[in-house]
């Protein structure tokens, strides 16, 4: 469902989702100093709740070492990684949490668990990732999709990546979200396949396939952002130089561009998974705890109904 207003950063986000919470987050494998912060933020801010599975030792010690306050947080003793993403997982299943958050596990793990059918999560949906990014310069958030989940989609796949991607962004309040099928040109290239999905993706949204948004591609990066760039190369397009959501070939592609803004843009970025019965956050290890707040953030108000 459509947000009443168009969400253009993370503040706005962040207000959001902590008039819709608090949630309760299952965090898988919580031994790690950054998790384990922004869980400790999510809690004093009002955001969420969360239940920490994993060796209790561990955990006590992560946070002591780093300086985090896990008061109130409720801790349940996992001897190992493995098991306690399946706890985490099964806590959702079971009522007791309206989301999962990995920690220190390996990072696909907690999609492969939610996956299973005893745990009640699938939905018909693929399962993929959407990550939002707040830019400097930019006047609105951007989604990209898929840098975490789908390694190497098939069209099928990709119209599955774009549907979700879609939803997500009309939550935020887009109404007719603007979708970039990247790929390295614009020209359709019966050479280079990226290019002809990109074709096949836009026309498919043409003739209803895909819902809600506005799809072209292929498009280049410069011209899918830049109105600038869009203009000079002549691309007649409602999307070009004015996307919402930039679609990557594939989760190299996807990786390779999320780490660029953060590591070169000085970008904030915020992910989770959908597809799933309830969100999945699935951030890097090496994630600062602003982003792994932020996605907690984005999980709380895309879970949880308007009060």
């Amino acid at each position: 469902m459509e947000g009443a207003m168009q969400i253009r950063n993370f503040a706005q986000l962040l207000e959001a989702a902590i008039q819709r919470g608090p949630a309760r987050v299952a965090v898988a494998a919580a031994d790690e100093a950054n998790t384990l912060a922004a869980v400790a933020k999510a809690r004093d801010l009002g955001l969420a709740t969360a239940v920490l599975f994993g060796d209790e030792a561990a955990i006590r010690q992560a946070a002591e070492s780093a300086g985090v306050d896990i008061g109130g947080l409720t801790v349940v003793h996992v001897p190992n990684h493995k098991e306690s993403v399946r706890a985490a997982v099964a806590a959702i299943k079971d009522g007791l949490a309206d989301m999962a958050m990995n920690g220190r596990a390996l990072p696909g793990h907690l999609v492969r668990v939610a996956l299973e059918p005893e745990m009640q999560l699938r939905t018909g949906k693929l399962f993929t990732d959407v990550s939002i990014f707040e830019i400097p310069g930019a006047d609105r958030l951007i989604l990209i999709s898929d840098i975490g989940v789908v390694v190497s989609p098939t069209l099928e796949e990709k119209v599955s990546i774009v549907q979700n991607a879609i939803d997500v962004a009309r939550a935020l309040g887009i109404e007719t979200p603007k979708v970039a099928i990247l790929a390295a040109t614009e020209m359709v290239n019966p050479k280079i396949p990226v290019s002809m999905d990109a074709s096949n993706l836009s026309k498919m949204a043409q003739r209803g396939q895909i819902k809600g948004g506005i799809v072209d591609g292929p498009l280049a990066l410069d011209n899918a952002i830049s109105p600038h760039a869009a203009r000079v190369k002549g691309i007649q397009s409602e999307v070009a130089g004015h996307a919402d959501i930039l679609i990557v070939p594939d989760v190299d592609a996807g990786n390779i561009l999320a780490k660029a803004i953060t590591y070169f843009a000085r970008g904030k970025m915020a992910g989770v998974v959908v597809g799933s019965r309830s969100p999945l956050i699935m951030p890097s290890r090496a994630d600062p705890p602003e982003t792994k707040l932020m996605s907690i953030a984005l999980g709380v108000y895309l879970a949880m109904p308007p009060k």
